[in-house]
């Protein structure tokens, strides 16, 4: 058995075996590219060590520590709050009509944190109690926020797409772009099904509120609203860089939560800082283990070795695709989104180019498979959010996704039949 097919065995078996025992995803990528190393005879510490600071030693990454920044201070600022308060007065009146709150406010608070984990969390905090208590079907509820929270990986700003655009050297301002329309999408897809489940429920109403307390919400909601349109706005018009974007960001949200909403205090700022710190260790420590892995991977030629088996699809890229989202699907059971990008995005994109995929196009169908892995068991780490939140049990949750997950599957396989429904919207963006 050849060197390469021994490192192959090591890193399969090495992950399923270190996953299994519940290892830190970190570390287990970089034992297990440890391992492959001293299969193939390139044993040495100096270079393991100098491809863990390559895999965290890039300009672009410092868009992650921003964006989780700018999340937190979202929350702790009252920015997220402002933005469901606007859209319960404008939709909360409708029959289901949390449900739709949930998902308007789902859409817009994607477009300035990049976060599933954050915007999921702030949406369950504030809205699962609420729906409680209008006797909406807490299993339901909690499915439809989970689905909801997994559209910030999509519509810009998205930390997947900044560290996937990283990894493969792909325009992380085209991959921007390429997720608008989908995020939209996905949107509306989630309030199709939503309509569906809501005739077996029997819910309370919200009172409609008068044209002059919705011009209010709205009003109050403004500075939150300004923050996309700066974000996106200053990178399509070349300001900024998406990096630099997540600066601005970040200190928009600082001056929104401290000076005009006022929502926090100097004090607590310590917190904020504290737990953005916390989360940006544990995606760069992913990113050092992965790019161990990664180079092992690239020595013992597994992207030739995959290439080789998918060879008869090359011809067919629809085809080659739909199997690539599959394999993908099975993987984001398994793996959480970042690991998921940070292994595999390598290895799949040059076949996807040499079968003449467009590398942004593959890069959003990549980033969207894995976030739906988010709220797919037994990882589902979007699921555990909201079932940690509204003390529900796992099983609760899992029985309320799966109409969203199927619908999400549905718009993904449209992705998959008609391309140009991402890659036309990015041309006329461009």
């Amino acid at each position: 058995m050849s060197l390469e097919a021994q490192a192959f065995i090591v890193f399969v078996v090495g992950m399923l075996a270190l996953m299994g025992i519940g290892m830190n995803m970190a570390l287990a990528l970089l034992l297990t590219g440890a391992g492959m190393a001293w299969v193939m005879d390139f044993w040495d510490t100096q270079l393991l060590a100098q491809n863990m600071v390559a895999g965290i030693d890039s300009f672009p990454l410092l868009a992650v520590p921003f964006f989780i920044l700018a999340g937190e201070l979202m929350n702790s600022g009252g920015i997220s709050k402002r933005i469901i308060d606007m859209a319960q007065t404008w939709v909360g009146h409708i029959r289901g009509g949390l449900g739709f709150v949930a998902i308007g406010a789902a859409v817009l608070m994607a477009s300035m944190s990049g976060s599933a984990l954050a915007d999921t969390a702030a949406l369950a905090t504030i809205l699962l109690p609420m729906m409680r208590e209008h006797g909406y079907p807490m299993h339901r509820s909690a499915g439809l926020i989970a689905s909801g929270g997994i559209i910030a990986p999509i519509i810009p700003p998205s930390m997947p797409f900044v560290i996937y655009g990283v990894t493969t050297n792909t325009s992380i301002s085209a991959l921007f772009l390429s997720g608008i329309v989908p995020g939209l999408m996905m949107g509306a897809a989630l309030i199709v099904t939503w309509k569906i489940v809501l005739k077996d429920m029997d819910l309370k109403d919200h009172a409609p509120v008068p044209l002059s307390g919705r011009l209010r919400a709205t009003a109050k909601a403004f500075w939150a609203l300004l923050m996309p349109l700066i974000i996106i706005g200053g990178m399509k018009s070349g300001v900024f860089t998406p990096t630099e974007a997540a600066v601005v960001a970040a200190f928009y949200a600082l001056v929104v939560a401290l000076f005009i909403h006022r929502e926090m205090r100097l004090p607590e700022l310590y917190g904020v800082l504290t737990r953005a710190a916390k989360t940006t260790a544990i995606v760069m420590f992913l990113c050092a283990g992965a790019q161990v892995a990664s180079y092992m991977i690239t020595l013992a030629d597994l992207p030739g070795v995959l290439s080789g088996w998918l060879g008869p699809l090359i011809e067919n890229p629809r085809l080659l695709m739909a199997v690539m989202m599959i394999v993908l699907v099975l993987i984001g059971t398994a793996l959480d989104l970042t690991p998921t990008i940070l292994i595999f995005a390598p290895v799949m994109l040059p076949i996807a180019v040499k079968a003449g995929i467009d590398p942004v196009y593959f890069g959003l169908m990549f980033v969207l498979n894995g976030a739906i892995g988010l709220i797919t068991p037994p990882v589902g780490t979007v699921l555990n959010v909201v079932a940690g939140v509204g003390r529900l049990s796992m099983h609760q949750v899992i029985k309320g996704v799966n109409p969203f997950l199927i619908s999400y599957v549905l718009v993904l396989a449209l992705f998959v039949v008609f391309p140009q429904i991402v890659t036309a919207p990015v041309a006329w963006m461009r």
